[in-house]
C-alpha cells in the first residue's frame, strides 16, 4: 500500500512540475491580428505616406460620421490604428487611383449615383479627387482636394484602371459610363485610353482592345513594361499597348477560356524586375471559366472559381512560346497578389465559387454572387521550379471572409493592411457576408525578430545614380542573401494592384556590415517617377521600407 501512495505521489508531483515548468517560447509565425475599425468599408485602399493609408467605400450610411453626414473617405493610421475621416465631395465607388510624380494622390472615376441621406454628392464618374504629399505622421491638416466644376476626366468612367507612366502622369484605362447591372455593354462603354494630366490634346483615345474584350473588361489589368509599352489583360485577352502612338498588338489569350476582369475577377501582377536585363513577366492567377455570353441569372454562386495561374515573359521569345499554366492550391475568384519586399507574391481574399457583384445571380448568399470564402493565403516564389511556387505551409488562417469590396496593401512597416469586403447595397450588418470594418494586419515571421535597417536613405534618388546608405544588421544575420526592393505600393481596388510595382537594385554591403551602396533603376521605364520605399532583406528578413523619391519630384510630365 506504501509503496502505491509512493508512486501515486511521484506521478502527481511530476506532473506538478511538469505543469509549472516554463513554456517554451513561440516560433517566428505569420500571423492575423485585427488592429481596429475602419469606421467605412475600406474597399480601396492605397498608402500615401510612411504612416498613412487613404481608404474609400462608396456614399452610403457607413458609420464614421463628417460633417453631420456618413463619411467614405479616411485615413488610416498605422502607427495608432485609428481613422480619421475625410471630407469627399463625388461618389468614389469602384474608382482606381495611383500616385503622381510629385506625390499626390488621384483616385479616378466611380459612381453616378448620389445616397438617399446625403443629396449633396457629386456624380463620381469624372471624379478626379486629389491628396498632396503629407508630411504629418497622423495627417493633421491634411485634406482631399476636389473641383468637379474645373477638374475632372474626359470621359465618365466607372470601374476603370490606371498607372503611372514614364512622364509620371497616369494613364486611365475603360470603364462604364452609368450601371449596366452587371456586365459592360456597347452602349455604355468608356472603350478609350486618357491621360491625367492630359495629353495629346486632351481627347480620349478609341480602343479596338476595349471594344473587343467586352462585355466582362471592366478594371483592365494594366502594366508599364520596362521598354515604356504597356501591357494590359481584360477578360481572357492580351495587347502590348504604345503610349505615343496608340497601337495596340494582340496578343495570346489566357488558356482554357478563363476571364480575369470583372466581373469575372481573377487577379493579375508585374513580377520583380531584376538587373541587368530588368526583363518582363506577368502573372495572371484566379477568375472563372464561364462563357461571357451567359446571363447572370444561368450564374450561379457555387460556380466554380479558376485555380489557373498563367505566366508569360513579355519577350519576343516568350511571346512565341506563350502562356504557361500552373494551379492554385484551390480555385479563387476575386483574389488580390501582393508584392512582399523579398520577391514573393502574396495570393489572398477572394471566394472559391460564383463571381463577383452583388444580388445578380437567381442564388445569392446573402447578397454575395460569391461563396466559400478563402481563409488561408498562399505565397508563390517566381525564382521556384514549376509546380513549386505556390505553398500555404506556415500560413495562418483568418476568421474574417474577404469576398467583393475587399483591399489589401503591403506597408512600410513591412506587413500587410487587409480590410473591406461588402457583397451588399449600401451598409448591411444582417446578412451573411456583412458590411466589414475589421481591419486586420498580417504579420510576416521577421515582424517578431530582429530586423535589419536603413537607418536613412536619400530624399531623391536620380536614374542610375549610385548612392549608400547606413544600415543596420542583426549580428545573427550571416548576409549570405541581400536583397533592395525599390517598390511602388500601389493602390488596392477590385482584386488588382494598380502601378504596384517591385525593381530589385545592385546593392554591395561594406565589409564592415554598417554600409549599403545601391545603384538606382537605370531609366524612368523601369521605375517610372515618383514616390516609392526602398525596403533592404537580408536572409529572407526584411527592414522597414524608407521612403524616396525617384527623379526630380516635380510634376508632370517629367522628362529626363
Amino acid at each position: 500500500m506504501l509503496s502505491l501512495v509512493t508512486s501515486l505521489l511521484s506521478l502527481l508531483c511530476t506532473a506538478v512540475f511538469s505543469t509549472a515548468s516554463p513554456l517554451e517560447p513561440r516560433a517566428p509565425a505569420w500571423e492575423f491580428n485585427v488592429r481596429g475599425n475602419s469606421g467605412i468599408v475600406a474597399l480601396e485602399a492605397i498608402v500615401v505616406s510612411p504612416t498613412l493609408v487613404v481608404i474609400f467605400d462608396r456614399a452610403s450610411d457607413d458609420p464614421l460620421q463628417i460633417n453631420n453626414h456618413s463619411a467614405w473617405g479616411g485615413l488610416w493610421n498605422l502607427e495608432t490604428n485609428e481613422v480619421t475621416a475625410l471630407d469627399v465631395l463625388s461618389n468614389s465607388f469602384c474608382a482606381s487611383g495611383a500616385l503622381l510624380s510629385n506625390g499626390t494622390m488621384v483616385s479616378i472615376g466611380g459612381d453616378p449615383r448620389g445616397f438617399v441621406n446625403n443629396p449633396t454628392i457629386k456624380n463620381g464618374t469624372t471624379g478626379l479627387r486629389l491628396f498632396e504629399p503629407c508630411d504629418d505622421p497622423a495627417g493633421v491638416g491634411c485634406m482631399l482636394f476636389e473641383d468637379p466644376e474645373n477638374l475632372h476626366l474626359a470621359e465618365p468612367r466607372w470601374y476603370p484602371a490606371s498607372i503611372r507612366i514614364p512622364d509620371g502622369s497616369l494613364m486611365i484605362v475603360g470603364g462604364i459610363h452609368e450601371n449596366t447591372g452587371f456586365f459592360n455593354d456597347v452602349e455604355r462603354a468608356a472603350n478609350s485610353v486618357e491621360f491625367f494630366p492630359p495629353k495629346f490634346g486632351g481627347v480620349p483615345r478609341p480602343s479596338e482592345f476595349l471594344k473587343r474584350s467586352l462585355p466582362a473588361n471592366l478594371f483592365p489589368r494594366i502594366f508599364l513594361l520596362p521598354d515604356g509599352k504597356v501591357f494590359m489583360v481584360a477578360n481572357n485577352q492580351s495587347i502590348i499597348y504604345d503610349i505615343e502612338t496608340g497601337d495596340e498588338r494582340i496578343l495570346p489569350d489566357l488558356p482554357n477560356g478563363v476571364r480575369v476582369t470583372n466581373p469575372l475577377d481573377g487577379s493579375a501582377i508585374l513580377l520583380p524586375l531584376s538587373p541587368p536585363n530588368f526583363t518582363p513577366e506577368v502573372l495572371v492567377c484566379g477568375g472563372t471559366n464561364i462563357s461571357d455570353a451567359l446571363d447572370p441569372s444561368q450564374i450561379s454562386s457555387q460556380t466554380p472559381a479558376s485555380d489557373q495561374c498563367s505566366r508569360i515573359v513579355l519577350t519576343e521569345e516568350g511571346i512565341k512560346k506563350g502562356w504557361i499554366i500552373e494551379r492554385m492550391l484551390e480555385p479563387r475568384i476575386m483574389p488580390e497578389l501582393v508584392h512582399l519586399p523579398n520577391g514573393q507574391i502574396l495570393i489572398i481574399n477572394g471566394g472559391r465559387s460564383g463571381v463577383a457583384a452583388i444580388s445578380n445571380v437567381p442564388d445569392p448568399i446573402g447578397n454575395s454572387n460569391a461563396d466559400h470564402p478563402v481563409l488561408t493565403p498562399s505565397l508563390y516564389t517566381p525564382t521556384a521550379a514549376l509546380g513549386r511556387r505556390i505553398s500555404n505551409a506556415g500560413m495562418p488562417t483568418s476568421e474574417i471572409p474577404r469576398l467583393y469590396h475587399s483591399s489589401v496593401t503591403l506597408t512600410p512597416q513591412g506587413n500587410f493592411f487587409v480590410a473591406g469586403s461588402n457583397p451588399n447595397v449600401d451598409t448591411n450588418l444582417t446578412v451573411e457576408f456583412s458590411s466589414e470594418f475589421r481591419v486586420e494586419s498580417l504579420d510576416p515571421p521577421f515582424m517578431s525578430v530582429p530586423r535589419p535597417r536603413i537607418l536613412t536613405a536619400p530624399s531623391k534618388i536620380g536614374f542610375g545614380k549610385r548612392f549608400t546608405v547606413p544600415v543596420s544588421i542583426p549580428s545573427n544575420l550571416k548576409a549570405s542573401n541581400i536583397q533592395v526592393a525599390l517598390m511602388d505600393l500601389g493602390f488596392s481596388s477590385h482584386a488588382f494592384h494598380s502601378s504596384a510595382r517591385l525593381v530589385f537594385m545592385d546593392a554591395q554591403l561594406s565589409r564592415d556590415r554598417r554600409s549599403l551602396t545601391i545603384t538606382a533603376p537605370p531609366n524612368r521605364n523601369i521605375f517610372p517617377p515618383g514616390p516609392a520605399f526602398i525596403f533592404l532583406t537580408i536572409d529572407d528578413v526584411s527592414s522597414e521600407g524608407q521612403r524616396v523619391m525617384v527623379g526630380s519630384g516635380a510634376p508632370p510630365p517629367q522628362t529626363d
